[in-house]
């Protein structure tokens, strides 16, 4: 079984890029958007002319009670209609234009942001199991919404409402007062929204992940549940959850419902008192009566994007939590964006003084691991449950980074190697083996293209190849989700024939026998025995003396530690004559 980590704590890394993450646009997702900078500069552009054309209207009303109704001329009327339906057809084209602008923003971001998300979300899964990637991939789609949305524009109107305060003062200086201060009350209104709803909604929207995250976690283990009636005990778990997140939501609904109806009322009542503001000042002959329809009209394009951002404050809160998240994830794998590409392994393999704590955990699992492994050849580790022996497995393939000590292959830590060059070297089989929504002649491939004579070779060399073609589709067999129904044994020649495709020169197999019967394991030893031949470097677990066969050298784990080190046929005498076996090395004598 593999090693569990008891004990979690809290991760130091994932706090130290908490505290770096940005409070403004900066890191890895800012760069990117400074990248755009000239597209931003021109839709703001495009943004004051906009806002600008939007007085037309409000001059078109003053001129029409002002001068058309006084002067009783169709000239005039129908002159001042060609001149506005001219100017609604050029704002109407500014518009589209700086929508379509937004879009390419949008989709430049999620083009450039999808892999390295993609990525960052599969390694952070790898070391700390806790990781929704639906959650990352929805975080993406809101930022991409958001930049082509109504409240990122309403966010870039908001300032203009100076420009309908001065237009307002040309009127008289009581209107211009008046909008200034509707406009400060509704801004204090958004900001009082936000303080109050945003961390709330933060919190369900973290309470929903989990729930999810431990949902789906349970339907991949459903069969195992459902056979020991874990059902009830599960779905306790998940609706404590889910509870949780309703209890979160409502009252962050609560919340935005009271500052809602509150900024509705304001809404509907500030028209109405600059109505009878500008009625009062027309009565006093200040203003004329078309001032007074043109300042309602002021007013209302004042504070409408600031009631759109108030309307939409909930997708504007999203955006800046999917924002942070990216960042986060982003910033917390910048090291491995920073890596530079090696030549294909050799198969040299040094282990020095490692030791290795699994994510999350207080205790240390391996301590002090020293070996060393030339091309060609095969070790064999051994031990009790919980001795290590996954934990080191995973160490191997730089799937769990060093605590201490290194793993190095042909010189090189295991860990920095980019996991693209790295991986189309590797066979590994892990102690936990699933496969991917595809046939079977893809998840032999890797999910990449698919070469038939190397899958065939692959699935001959565990002696497979006969048993697939005995399937009704042959190599076109689905698995994944909608799976066809595989033994165990098949499973584990599946993962098998995964791992020997290509012909890697460094397998690390944990357990690869897992569930074989006899006709698999004597095919195991023979392709480890061929790879050995090829000049590959192996390391297996097993629990099995006959596995020892293939093996040059054998390690025994106990509680983390070497408790025997040396070469396998020394070791394989020492079961035969248990004197012999005194004399092997010890833990302590180095590698």
């Amino acid at each position: 079984m593999a090693e569990k980590a008891q004990d979690v704590d809290e991760d130091s890394g994932e706090e130290q890029a908490r505290s770096r993450l940005p409070q403004t646009f900066e890191g890895p997702l800012g760069e990117l958007l400074k990248q755009c900078r000239r597209s931003f500069y021109f839709v703001g552009g495009l943004t004051v002319v906009i806002e600008i054309l939007s007085l037309a209207p409000i001059i078109y009303i003053l001129s029409l009670y002002d001068r058309v109704l006084t002067s009783r001329s169709l000239v005039t009327l129908f002159s001042l209609l060609a001149m506005i339906a001219g100017v609604y057809v050029f704002w109407v084209a500014l518009d589209w234009i700086r929508t379509r602008v937004m879009i390419r923003i949008s989709l430049r971001i999620d083009w450039d942001l999808a892999a390295s998300v993609f990525d960052s979300a599969f390694r952070r899964y790898i070391l700390q199991k806790k990781v929704n990637v639906h959650q990352v991939l929805g975080d993406l789609l809101k930022l991409r919404q958001f930049l082509t949305g109504e409240p990122i524009l309403a966010l870039m109107a908001a300032p203009f409402s100076i420009i309908f305060a001065l237009v307002a003062w040309f009127f008289h200086v009581y209107l211009a007062i008046f909008i200034v201060a509707s406009t400060l009350i509704m801004i204090a209104a958004a900001y009082i929204t936000k303080e109050l709803s945003s961390p709330i909604l933060k919190a369900s929207n973290d309470s929903n992940a989990e729930g999810n995250r431990l949902a789906a976690q349970s339907l991949r283990n459903a069969e195992a549940a459902f056979g020991l009636g874990m059902q009830t005990n599960l779905r306790r778990q998940w609706i404590t959850r889910h509870q949780t997140f309703l209890e979160l939501q409502v009252n962050a609904s609560e919340a935005a419902g009271v500052l809602g109806g509150i900024t509705s009322f304001l809404g509907k009542l500030l028209p109405s008192l600059t109505i009878s503001l500008g009625i009062y000042l027309a009565i006093s002959g200040e203003i004329t009566g078309g001032m007074v329809i043109a300042a309602a009209f002021l007013l209302r394009r004042a504070i409408a994007p600031i009631q759109t951002v108030l309307r939409r404050w909930d997708d504007i809160a999203g955006a800046r939590i999917a924002y942070d998240n990216l960042n986060r994830l982003l910033i917390e794998d910048e090291a491995f964006a920073e890596k530079m590409s090696l030549p294909p392994p050799a198969g040299q393999l040094r282990v020095k003084d490692l030791s290795v704590k699994p994510p999350k955990a207080k205790k240390t699992v391996l301590q002090d691991i020293n070996l060393s492994l030339n091309q060609g050849q095969a070790l064999a580790v051994l031990g009790p449950s919980a001795s290590g022996k996954s934990t080191l497995a995973r160490a191997l393939v730089g799937l769990w980074p060093p605590e201490a000590g290194a793993v190095r292959l042909d010189g090189a830590e295991v860990s920095e190697w980019l996991r693209g060059d790295l991986g189309q070297y590797v066979g590994y089989v892990p102690q936990e083996i699933e496969f991917f929504e595809g046939t079977m002649a893809e998840n032999v491939a890797r999910m990449g293209a698919v070469d038939a004579d190397l899958v065939v070779a692959a699935t001959r060399k565990v002696g497979l190849h006969s048993m697939i073609l005995g399937f009704p589709k042959g190599y076109e067999t689905r698995l994944g989700e909608q799976k066809h129904p595989l033994t165990g044994g098949q499973k584990q020649r599946l993962a098998l024939a995964r791992a020997f495709y290509g012909d890697p020169k460094y397998f690390v197999l944990d357990e690869p026998d897992a569930s074989l019967d006899e006709d698999g394991q004597r095919a195991l030893l023979a392709a480890i025995r061929e790879a050995k031949a090829d000049r590959a470097t192996v390391v297996f677990t097993t629990h099995r003396r006959e596995m020892l066969e293939v093996a040059d050298q054998v390690l025994v784990l106990a509680d983390g530690r070497i408790h025997w080190y040396g070469p396998g046929a020394e070791f394989r005498a020492s079961l035969k004559n248990p004197e012999q076996g005194r004399k092997g090395r010890l833990a302590s004598e180095t590698a």
